[in-house]
């Protein structure tokens, strides 16, 4: 009996792998976390809306040169937890400006957050890869569509709205009383969701609009996007703050899109950042 149950463990992993394989996705065994292979091509980089900010312009053409893997969600606090006891490394504070998202670090499905930049890139380093550049951020969360964000924001992300313990009309909430907007949140309980709740992009791709911004590879220069290279930007070479992407759950509706950059310095800590990881090799 013993070893026919172990037979049965053993073909559902193999079941498991074969899928994943014909998903274009790999589980890497550093952070145990899936990752999906997303292919070369191009996108108009961008926000084409006029309530959208200068920095989001002007819409330019990009081509992303090679085949890369992503993260299918944000790192999680477990996947975080194996980093840190590989590398002899603190948890980041479960609470950073007298707001606590993950007491204790509970909820290991929920995607960590109160990490510096320099934690995040060390993390992907770690996992066998780096922190995505803003093109390749913004090509893997638009997931192929024409449209940002890809689908209605309440079946794709966690929002302002509803992310708390009761749906709240958050646009109007900041519209008619911003004082107040951050502290009616908070009192909602408004938070990170464990991932991958919400549905997926054209690549697989859960939480990259909402939930919790993320970091990426570039520093801060606003008027970037005006004389970028069209094949594989990288970003500036220097600055001053790191570039995070994608909205979150304090955000009213209209910032969670994939055209959306926020920014901090990079030893900067939020409960609205997390990050995922770029990889060239996804370890077997």
């Amino acid at each position: 009996m013993h070893r026919l149950a172990a037979v049965v463990v053993a073909l559902a992993v193999v079941l498991a792998v074969a899928q994943n394989a014909e998903n274009g996705t790999k589980r890497n065994s550093k952070d145990g976390l899936l990752y999906a292979s997303i292919p070369a091509g191009g996108f108009q980089m961008g926000c084409a809306r006029e309530d959208c900010p200068p920095n989001e312009r002007p819409v330019h053409k990009v081509t992303i040169s090679q085949q890369f893997w992503i993260g299918t969600t944000e790192v999680t606090v477990a996947a975080y937890k194996r980093f840190s006891q590989a590398t002899n490394r603190l948890m980041p504070p479960d609470a950073v400006e007298n707001f606590t998202v993950n007491p204790g670090w509970k909820d290991e499905q929920s995607p960590i957050v109160n990490v510096t930049w320099n934690d995040a890139a060390a993390y992907c380093k770690w996992a066998g890869g780096a922190l995505p550049t803003e093109a390749q951020w913004e090509y893997a969360a638009r997931g192929g569509s024409s449209s940002d964000p890809y689908g209605p924001l309440n079946d794709i992300a966690w929002t302002a709205s509803n992310s708390g313990r009761e749906h709240l009309d958050a646009d109007a909430l900041f519209r008619d009383d911003k004082m107040h907007y951050e502290q009616t949140l908070r009192n909602n309980g408004n938070k990170p969701h464990q991932v991958a709740q919400k549905r997926a992009n054209g690549f697989g791709l859960y939480d990259m609009i909402g939930n919790v911004a993320e970091w990426t590879n570039d520093w801060v220069d606003l008027s970037y996007y005006s004389h970028s290279p069209e094949n594989d930007p990288a970003g500036p070479s220097t600055g001053q703050a790191k570039i995070a992407r994608g909205g979150h759950f304090l955000y009213p509706n209209a910032p969670n899109r994939a055209s959306k950059r926020l920014w901090n310095e990079p030893e900067g800590k939020s409960p609205i950042i997390g990050f995922r990881c770029v990889l060239t090799v996804v370890h077997p």
